[in-house]
């Protein structure tokens, strides 16, 4: 995540906003309460919104119902923001996270705290991002981690390889109930792309791929 956020608060204007987007190269804010909890979130989208509704006397397209402006004429973040944001927070996974983003068609996810303040900012390219990590980092992670914490396996007896992001596993585990888990553990790790299946569980061929 991106951290700490750029935060608005419903009083913010237009013009405050979009020089905020350009400033920080981001393209989207977080609307937040006096104490930093979540109130909705202003993206590009919703200031390109409020741009198409202009009168434009060239266009032969309708014009899309403008924001209300407030009694000032002013249009504030309150007036443009979507609400009731979609959060995620600093626990959980990359997996998760996109998941969320593509269930909810969202470009980026407001990240709280346990008492609900924003804290951070994640974005497509923040989760993308790990894909970047090396192989090596990569394989020591399995190796250290994975392969540890699997009651029964035994490091020394797998091989690891990694290339490009994608993982192959051969070798050996005990029990053929196994393989499935190791191959969850490893495809959960950032950075993997995919796992191929060449373990052998017990002396005998694991059906799993």
């Amino acid at each position: 995540m991106t951290s700490p956020a750029v935060l608005v608060s419903p009083l913010t204007g237009f013009r405050d906003i979009v020089t905020l987007l350009s400033e920080y190269d981001i393209t989207g804010v977080p609307v937040t309460d006096p104490e930093g909890r979540p109130l909705g979130v202003v993206s590009e989208a919703d200031l390109l919104r409020t741009l198409a509704a202009q009168d434009d006397p060239g266009s032969l397209l309708p014009a899309p119902e403008s924001v209300k402006a407030g009694p000032n004429g002013e249009v504030t973040a309150a007036d443009l923001m979507t609400t009731q944001p979609v959060c995620t927070t600093p626990g959980t996974s990359v997996v998760a996270a996109a998941r969320m983003m593509s269930r909810h068609g969202l470009k980026r996810l407001p990240v709280i705290d346990e008492e609900g303040r924003v804290i951070g900012m994640v974005s497509r390219g923040d989760l993308l991002r790990v894909f970047l990590r090396e192989d090596m980092v990569i394989r020591r992670e399995i190796v250290e981690e994975v392969l540890g914490r699997v009651e029964g396996v035994s490091p020394a007896e797998v091989g690891v390889e990694v290339n490009q992001g994608r993982v192959v596993l051969s070798g050996t585990v005990p029990e053929a109930h196994l393989v499935p888990i190791v191959l969850n553990l490893c495809r959960s790790v950032d950075g993997v792309v995919s796992v191929t299946d060449r373990l052998d569980a017990g002396g005998a061929a694991a059906a799993l791929g």
